[in-house]
């Protein structure tokens, strides 16, 4: 009985490490699954696909229209955006693909900004993937019954519930007709309620369709971050048609909103493993791209042999560079201030010249008058407050004329050849200082001649003598009474004899 009770600690200790190392390989096992589980859900690649998207800043062409893409209805490009719709009343317009979109998984990046001035707008935008091309319609712009899916963003609440601005996911597949008067959320696949009108920048929406399931994510615009993108809605199980078109429409109606997508940006999906490419697609795109290569090769030799003079030269480049744009900007500045400086001694010149008239009509007068008089002394006085504003603009001119040369000699030697930083910093230093000695000298001309501190006052007339006394007012008074009495006298006369005849 002593060996059992000895051994039984022993048979307890070997237990417990044996439950220790079968816990440790479980776990380890169960890691083990959930790291490949993890690497089993990798990202899919993304591929940009240019043929179906657009973004600035140059959008558009010369004449209008958008690379690979078609715009009806109200629709303006530029070179930076297309305004879908205008804030106007009752407008519709949208945008769409060229060519049909045949690959199965995609990712669409939409940036807009819908903008108005009252609280609340109308109608909204939408983001379409359709089987044919809704080009206009009463569904936010384009055509009802569509078959595909749309993202809609709803500023107008139509049926009252204040529910809106709000993003729904609805699908369709050419039966449906749209619900407008509950805001289509009868028939709303996902929603959120978002605020996207009026945003300090610009609001993006990313749009993802992979593995039959559709999840919209949305950046609100509040910051500058690109990808501060928040969950929207999900829908799993979405079917859409294999192949179709892109587009981008928006309406107005009683209120009205600015609608302006700014990009579309598409990218196509395929699974992890995959070739992102197909071997058909690589080929077509390697002959493309060899046709284009023997076609710029034949363009370059005929220019060539066009123009032998330019061959060998390089080939200056389009856009100009960050130190260019600075210096072009200096210049643009600088003929600016010389512009202003020379309209200024223009004037300057102008004032000059009648202050001048004004000196020697005013010594005329004292020399003819003299100098005893009071007059005399006010006129003194006149005299000698024009010499000071003659004086002061003498100034004035001279420091314009100091200026002027010196943004002259700036602008030569510019021309001429690059100026280091010290000498340009000086001569801008210059210029600033002749610019504030120019303004103080004004201020200071302005103060001396202002009219509440020192008014200078014209001779007073000497009295005028009266022309009429009062003698001859009584005898012209008498003379036009006796006038008036005999011309009454003859006329009853005249009067009297005429009846004498009925």
């Amino acid at each position: 009985m002593a060996v059992p009770i000895a051994e039984s600690p022993a048979v307890g200790a070997r237990l417990l490490i044996i439950t220790f190392v079968t816990t440790l390989i479980f776990h380890s096992s169960v890691a083990d699954i959930t790291v490949g589980a993890s690497t089993s859900e990798e990202a899919p690649h993304r591929r940009f696909e240019y043929k179906y998207s657009f973004k600035g800043p140059h959008l558009s062409q010369s004449d209008g229209s958008i690379p690979f893409w078609i715009h009806t209805g109200n629709a303006i490009p530029s070179a930076d955006q297309v305004r879908i719709t205008p804030s106007l009343r009752s407008q519709r317009g949208s945008v769409w693909t060229k060519n049909k979109v045949n690959f199965e998984h995609w990712e669409a990046e939409v940036t807009f900004r819908v903008s108005g001035r009252g609280r609340m707008g109308a109608d909204g935008l939408a983001v379409w993937f359709t089987s044919t091309q809704g080009l206009e319609g009463p569904v936010y712009g384009a055509a009802d019954q569509w078959n595909g899916i749309g993202v809609f963003f709803d500023s107008f609440d139509n049926d009252g519930k204040k529910n809106n601005p709000a993003i729904l996911v609805v699908g369709n597949n050419g039966n449906l007709v749209y619900d407008h008067q509950n805001d289509g959320s009868t028939q709303a696949l996902g929603t959120c309620l978002r605020d996207f009108r009026n945003k300090p920048y610009p609001v993006r929406a990313k749009i993802t369709y992979y593995k039959r399931t559709l999840t919209v994510l949305i950046n609100n615009g509040f910051t500058p971050d690109k990808e501060d993108y928040e969950f929207c809605t999900k829908v799993d199980n979405m079917v859409i048609p294999s192949d179709g078109f892109f587009g981008i429409s928006a309406a107005t109606g009683g209120l009205a909103d600015d609608h302006d997508v700014l990009s579309f940006l598409l990218f196509r999906l395929t699974e992890p493993g995959q070739q992102p490419i197909p071997k058909e697609e690589k080929d077509k795109y390697q002959e493309e791209f060899q046709n284009f290569q023997q076609e710029l090769d034949k363009k370059k030799e005929e220019f060539q042999k066009e123009h032998p003079d330019v061959q060998g030269e390089p080939i200056d480049d389009l856009y100009e560079s960050v130190n260019d744009r600075e210096i072009r900007q200096v210049f643009e500045g600088q003929n600016r201030i010389h512009l202003e400086i020379k309209q200024l001694n223009r004037q300057l010149a102008m004032i000059l010249d009648e202050q001048r008239r004004y000196v020697s009509v005013i010594t005329d007068e004292v020399a003819k008058k003299g100098t005893n008089t009071e007059s005399g002394q006010q006129l003194g006085s006149i005299v000698a407050t024009q010499q000071e504003v003659l004086k002061s603009l003498n100034e004035l001119k001279n420091s314009f004329h100091e200026s002027l040369r010196q943004i002259g000699s700036v602008q030569n030697q510019g021309n001429q050849a690059p100026m280091g930083t010290y000498e340009t910093m000086q001569h801008f230093n210059d210029i600033k200082e002749h610019l504030h000695t120019v303004k103080r000298n004004v201020e200071n001309l302005v103060q001396r001649n202002n009219p509440a501190d020192k008014a200078v006052k014209c001779p007073d007339l000497p009295p005028m003598p009266s022309c009429l006394s009062t003698v001859h007012f009584a005898i012209f008074v008498v003379v036009q009474s006796v006038l008036f009495f005999c011309y009454v006298m003859y006329k009853s006369q005249q009067e009297a004899a005429a009846k004498k005849f009925f």
